[in-house]
């Protein structure tokens, strides 16, 4: 939120954001929702726990307080590492405001602190469809959505992401979305992205979590199917023609897609 003052970041973001776990195996959980990210700040330059990483949190974030109260419940969490990292979430907002978005879909939920980050800098008439198929992780965040007086711009859609997008897509809503976020069940991500490029605008914004898979995607293993198909995700948005991209090393990795 613009209007937020800078707020010190002082170790419980260590707790929240950068609780991220070392050598967390992956599970698959709840259907075909895949568990097991290790939102971790570093990309291989910024340790979680380094001195840098701090001073980047101090003198770059500006949190919502109904945000980082997200943030800190989630951290208490058994599975509050799959939670994005409060820096990314707040590139997200920036970008959402910098193309004044109204309309975004968000793919995968957990507790909704991306969908409050959105809904917090979307206009009073913009809308998240927020796509998941747990609900029970969703309750924890639900009251604070409506806290911070933004659940009216919250559409939850508990049901899997393919099915909503699909109707999206049969309800005549291509090309009428400006900004989506990717971060669910890895093996569907290419599905994801081709649904989502159909759905956003010329010149809307795909940012797809989780490229880096932890490293996996540097030899993914032949029974690794999330990071071969990350990987192979990864080749093609290199040579898609139809977006311009940034892959940029924040959290677990994010490419930015910009629909031409």
């Amino acid at each position: 939120d613009s209007k937020m003052p800078l707020l010190s970041v002082p170790k419980e973001v260590a707790v929240g954001t950068a609780m991220l776990g070392v050598a967390f195996a992956t599970g698959m959980l709840a259907g075909k929702r895949f568990f097991g990210t290790p939102k971790s700040p570093t990309s291989g330059m910024i340790g979680k726990s380094s001195p840098l990483r701090q001073y980047l949190l101090d003198h770059s974030l500006r949190e919502h307080p109904i945000l980082k109260k997200l943030r800190l419940l989630t951290a208490d969490h058994p599975w509050g590492r799959m939670m994005v990292s409060c820096e990314q979430a707040q590139l997200m907002a920036n970008l959402v405001k910098l193309i004044k978005a109204k309309k975004v879909i968000e793919i995968g939920v957990f507790t909704g602190y991306n969908a409050l980050n959105m809904a917090l800098v979307l206009p009073d008439n913009g809308r998240v469809i927020a796509c998941d198929i747990n609900e029970d992780y969703v309750k924890i965040g639900k009251p604070l959505w409506k806290e911070a007086g933004v659940e009216h711009k919250i559409d939850l859609r508990i049901k899997p992401a393919i099915q909503t997008l699909d109707e999206l897509l049969a309800n005549g809503e291509a090309e009428t979305f400006d900004f989506a976020f990717i971060d669910a069940d890895k093996e569907s991500y290419n599905e994801y992205y081709e649904k989502c490029l159909r759905l956003i605008k010329k010149g809307g914004i795909i940012a797809i979590d989780n490229v880096f898979w932890n490293g996996k995607v540097l030899k993914p293993r032949k029974d690794d199917l999330a990071a071969q198909t990350i990987h192979r995700l990864n080749e093609k948005l290199l040579r898609d023609a139809r977006v311009n991209i940034s892959m940029l090393p924040i959290g677990d990795g994010v490419t930015l897609a910009f629909k031409l």
